[in-house]
């Protein structure tokens, strides 16, 4: 928990900088920050591929209000002719949970992502099955309509046939001639 806290504290002392041009280097951004207090740290990320900064660094003051007072007078500044964007640092986000993937074993993860892989089958086949179940009610729905108008046509037909006489000798004569 100390440990947290102390983390918590030390993001208020370190600062963004963003729109830094290729020749600033960590020697320079310390340069530029020094005027406001005395610094812990500087940090420039290298962008793996080309080695260079990627255009963004981080400065870290030994008090809180040494960092309020550069990002007050730093923040929209220019420096080798780029407009500079000062904050408040985010917390570091450390991959893999709060203590990282460095500190778990590499298989430390396997039951997990089978579980989670033995979930995603599981999901998969119920809705495989509730889709299924769907189409199959729909198509019983579908067939009970058409039985149901299929009864109420011929209900109409035998009632028409009972109530015409004309309609009655013809369907008699059809069926006369049909035996």
């Amino acid at each position: 928990m100390a440990a947290v806290q102390q983390q918590q504290a030390m993001q208020k002392n370190t600062l963004y900088v963003g729109g830094l041009a290729d020749e600033v280097n960590e020697s320079i951004l310390h340069a530029a920050f020094i005027p406001f207090g005395d610094i812990k740290d500087v940090k420039t990320p290298l962008d793996q591929a080309n080695q260079k900064h990627r255009s963004f660094g981080f400065v870290t003051f030994l008090e809180r209000e040494d960092a309020s007072a550069a990002m007050d007078n730093m923040d929209g500044a220019e420096l080798y002719g780029r407009v500079l964007t000062v904050n408040y640092a985010l917390p570091e986000k450390i991959k893999g949970g709060e203590q990282g993937w460095a500190a778990h074993p590499l298989w430390a993860d396997a039951d997990t992502w089978f579980e989670r892989q033995q979930q995603e089958k599981e999901m998969i086949k119920i809705q495989a099955e509730n889709k299924a179940a769907m189409e199959t009610a729909e198509e019983l729905h579908r067939k009970k309509l058409a039985e149901d108008r299929q009864g109420e046509t011929e209900m109409e037909e035998d009632t028409d046939v009972k109530d015409d006489p004309i309609a009655r000798a013809e369907a008699d004569a059809l069926n006369h001639d049909k035996a």
